[in-house]
């Protein structure tokens, strides 16, 4: 049988780190790419299509989930992965950030989150131990604690409360979650730093992790607004007050010059509804920067969207055509610009631990930010 929870790291350069996770339905390379299942389904995309453009895992989420179907009614289905016809790996977020960042009205105390559904205003409670059922309910292989967000502009007092309350429930959530029998017996659970931009706090909350012992750890509270140059200020050296031999996780990262630099900064892991959401507006990302294919001048380009990329899109079509679909609004268009997305950030990931492995990854981050920056403004 496949392990439930294996990482192993084949190469190193610098801070970057390439391996694999092993895991019971499948393997996934590092550092890799999450695309976004919100609501079992990556918008636009059929489930072996998402696979051919090089996932090996892609992300569920709790809070939507929970709402609707609701995650019973996923359980009595077979399970979040048959339910969509996704057998790899599924990673489900704790639906924190959703309960603060949707919700109209909450109220926080210990127990956990009370809040107002956005779709029909009932209220729901979602607590360490809650998160936790739904999760198992849906069957997710990698299962993260329920943790507390707040604004990185938020007053030293605010931010040392909230990490500290975040570490009392991922203990909690670690509890609940090692309760949970035979799915605990083959899923993993990662623990979520905390902290804002303080080295201090990221500190104190990655000890506590450690001591409590998850099977990886992610780094939560940025990609909110700091801005990229207060991230990676940040990651130069939260990633390193965890545990080396565990996976690193960047919730909620992000655009693809920020997942060049996390990963020289030793990030393992990353999710983000850039590619997906971003598609289906009409932007495709390319080598040389975004372009935006509604722009009148790709009427009558017949070139490919880039020509550098390999994927089923740019073999077939030309940005011409794309423009049309795009700017008439149909559908056809929002899978073709999403398909194309999901594989330039599968490529990117590939070549990304390709120079791990060869020892040159600054010589491939340097190049790449050079033409990717190289793009004009009026194209994105």
């Amino acid at each position: 049988m496949p392990p439930r929870f294996d990482f192993t790291i084949h190469a190193t350069d610098g801070a970057a780190r390439t391996g694999e996770i092993a895991m019971r339905r499948g393997v996934i390379r590092t550092p890799a790419f999450m695309p976004v299942g919100t609501a079992a389904t990556v918008k636009a995309m059929k489930p072996a299509d998402v696979r051919a453009s090089g996932a090996d895992i892609i992300l569920g989420n709790t809070y939507h989930l929970m709402l609707r179907p609701t995650a019973e009614r996923v359980a009595r289905l077979g399970g979040l992965h048959a339910f969509m016809g996704w057998g790899r790996p599924i990673l489900t977020d704790s639906g924190g950030y959703q309960v603060m960042s949707l919700s109209e009205l909450t109220k926080r105390d210990e127990n956990g989150v009370e809040f107002k559904s956005h779709l029909d205003g009932t209220r729901h409670l979602m607590s360490p131990e809650r998160s936790m059922e739904i999760q198992r309910l849906l069957g997710s292989d990698i299962v993260m604690a329920f943790d507390e967000l707040v604004p990185t502009t938020s007053a030293k007092e605010v931010q040392s409360a909230a990490m500290a309350r975040s570490m009392r429930w991922a203990k909690r959530s670690r509890e609940a979650f090692l309760s949970g029998g035979e799915h605990a017996d083959n899923a993993a659970q990662f623990g979520i730093q905390q902290g804002a931009l303080d080295e201090a706090l990221r500190g104190e909350s990655a000890s506590a992790l450690t001591e409590i012992g998850f099977d990886g750890y992610a780094i939560g509270g940025l990609a909110v607004g700091e801005g990229q140059a207060a991230m990676f200020g940040c990651l130069d050296f939260a990633p390193g007050q965890l545990p080396a031999d565990k996976p690193r996780y960047l919730m909620g990262v992000g655009k693809p010059d920020d997942i060049v630099g996390a990963v020289e900064r030793g990030v393992d892991m990353f999710d983000c509804v850039l590619p997906t959401r971003s598609g289906r507006t009409g932007q495709a990302f390319t080598r040389t920067g975004p372009i935006n294919i509604r722009n009148a001048k790709f009427a009558e380009d017949r070139g490919p969207l880039d020509p550098q990329c390999g994927c089923p899109v740019c073999a077939s079509w030309e940005r011409a055509y794309l423009h049309h679909l795009v700017r008439s609004g149909e559908i056809l268009g929002a899978m073709l610009m999403t398909e194309h997305n999901l594989y330039f950030y599968q490529a990117l990931m590939a070549d990304l631990r390709g120079a791990i492995t060869g020892g040159k990854l600054k010589v491939f981050a340097d190049r790449f930010r050079a033409r990717y920056a190289g793009a004009k403004e009026s194209d994105a």
